[in-house]
């Protein structure tokens, strides 16, 4: 029994030149876990959006075919019907929290639906999305995975057959996004909850959906079982889809003809074990993740025994950092990481002087953040937020890039500002508004208006969250230009790939103290650390440790080159 149909649908935005869906046919069965993948800009969430009716009824534009679901004709429902029909927790799910306290918000959709049960209703969410016990807590005391969780709660206390999630774990750290996945997989074999997610993390596609759709350009190109979607390897990458790094490994060893033609390649790394049962770990080809040369090193920040902490309605104040101290130094690329709420934004804002620690200074360039204006600390150091759209606050690309040069009446700003719409390839989309741009366009603008002063540091805080392989290639290739346009560069991220090919420098952030700061090999050796905190090493780096204790392959290229097949 299918209980999402959709026939022949057409959707265009206004003033569009052309749909962004353009002729979609898809059936999705009864208590089905769906993965709809593709690269950005083809239609995942836009698709999504029509299955439970916010197309065409909250979002308009031209609108043909027809969209089914949970046995309701979208067009012909309305969006109150569908939402008891079709759960939908969207990619910025804190807008979907109202409420100030956790049973408050869970149970809100419910009373406004007037059903007497309402707050049993919310209780029932709470507990199956892990946050019993949090019920009278304020929502601004959960953490980032939580507050995803109330979100899910949120839309699970109607009821609904359907529950959409637009990138359910872009930003959480490993611990967070198990936690979703497993409720996820608990609600559909458990409750028998149809479940559609937008991913692009395919090891988490292999581990938990049963099915994939694959989008390009407006239109299904294919659903299969994921099994057989994730051997489809050149497909998926055409599509801008990182397949599985145990896969990507395997098919590239076939293609050199190092591993046997016919077969199943693996997804994970219990497949990877028999399918590289014969190779063997031969040593490192190339000096990787050791430390830089030692050297007279310039430095430009300092943290001295700094303390923060958030006061807090109820209860005791968050203490973020107590007495932390931290150097940085001038020409580091830093990776920053640790799980969510952990501090690292906190570590940014303080650096650019938005937040003001309780005890301890920060000191940049030899001044105190605290005694220095704003207008000139923007001159050194710069914040790239981790929500793109917060960077925007003109109408177009172009004057958002522009502003700060020309209300400091900065010399040759005009010249500046066409400089980096070329640098970052903005130039035909100057004229639009950042907020209605790609995800990756908006990270590449964001990016633009973060140097336009030419600072000496910049501070990113998620920079790939979100983002297709084309694009997340794209952000790298402009990560590793910056050595041309500021001296020292500092991520936040989760992105484990991301760390493991770029940083030069890992700092590791835990219960508001440095657990671990150093290289590749010191970070992710470390047992005790990497327990501690939950990072998950990249998928590519387990495989090469199940196979041999003295591995440490942090890349595809590193594991292919590491290993050799017995003869």
């Amino acid at each position: 029994m299918n209980v999402i149909e959709i026939k022949d649908l057409k959707f265009s935005y206004p003033g569009a030149k052309t749909p962004v869906l353009k002729g979609v046919d898809l059936e999705i069965e009864k208590g089905d876990f769906v993965a709809i993948i593709g690269n950005n800009g083809c239609g995942k969430s836009t698709l999504c959006k029509a299955m439970n009716g916010l197309i065409p009824h909250f979002i308009t534009g031209d609108f043909e075919g027809s969209v089914q679901a949970a046995g309701v004709e979208t067009r012909e429902s309305d969006i109150g019907t569908l939402a008891r029909k079709v759960g939908y927790v969207y990619q910025d799910f804190e807008n979907q929290i109202v409420r100030p306290t956790v049973l408050d918000d869970a149970s809100y959709a419910c009373m406004n639906y007037a059903m007497k049960d309402y707050r049993e209703r919310g209780m029932e969410a709470l507990e199956k999305c892990g946050l019993s016990g949090k019920e009278q807590d304020y929502i601004w005391q959960l953490s980032g995975g939580q507050t995803h969780l109330l979100a899910l709660a949120g839309a699970l206390s109607l009821s609904p057959e359907v529950l959409i999630l637009d990138e359910p774990i872009a930003q959480l750290d490993p611990h967070h996004a198990d936690t979703i996945y497993e409720i996820l997989k608990e609600l559909n074999e458990q409750h028998g909850k149809t479940i559609i997610v937008i991913e692009h993390h395919t090891e988490y596609i292999g581990n938990y959906c049963k099915h994939a759709v694959l989008m390009k350009d407006g239109k299904i190109k294919w659903k299969l079982p994921v099994v057989e979607a994730l051997q489809r390897v050149e497909e998926l990458e055409e599509s801008d889809i990182f397949p599985p790094q145990v896969t990507r490994a395997a098919y590239r060893l076939r293609t050199e003809g190092r591993l046997a033609e016919g077969g199943k390649l693996p997804s994970t790394v219990e497949e990877g074990r028999k399918t590289f049962a014969d190779f063997i770990y031969t040593g490192r080809k190339e000096n990787c993740g050791e430390p830089s040369p030692a050297g007279e090193k310039e430095e430009t920040v300092s943290c001295e025994n700094v303390s923060v902490s958030y006061r807090s309605v109820k209860g005791e104040p968050k203490q973020i950092f107590s007495g932390l101290d931290l150097k940085l130094y001038k020409g580091e690329k830093i990776a920053l990481i640790g799980s969510n709420g952990a501090g690292k934004s906190t570590l940014m804002k303080l650096m650019v002087g938005l937040l003001k620690p309780s005890d301890g200074r920060v000191v940049l360039k030899g001044q105190s953040v605290g005694d220095t204006k704003p207008e000139k600390l923007s001159r050194y150091v710069s914040l790239v937020y981790q929500n793109p759209e917060d960077m925007f606050i003109k109408d177009s690309i172009e004057a958002d890039i522009a502003y700060a040069m020309k209300v400091r009446n900065e010399e040759g700003w005009q010249e500046r500002t066409e400089e980096l719409l070329r640098r970052f390839r903005l130039t035909e989309l100057k004229d639009r508004d950042g907020r209605l741009l790609s995800g990756g366009q908006m990270r590449r603008a964001s990016l633009a208006i973060g140097v336009a002063l030419q600072p000496e540091i910049l501070l990113l805080d998620e920079p790939t969250a979100n983002l297709d392989i084309a694009t997340r290639k794209e952000i790298m290739k402009t990560l590793r230009d910056m050595k041309e346009i500021t001296d020292t560069v500092m991520i936040a991220t989760h992105d484990m790939q991301l760390v493991c090919e770029w940083a030069e420098r890992i700092i590791v952030l835990s219960g508001g103290r440095v657990l671990a700061d150093g290289t590749r090999d010191e970070v992710f050796g470390n047992r005790d650390v990497v327990e501690q905190v939950g990072i998950r090493p990249p998928e590519i780096f387990q495989m090469g440790k199940a196979l041999d204790e003295r591995a440490f392959c942090y890349t595809i290229d590193e594991f292919v080159h590491g290993f050799e097949r017995v003869k």
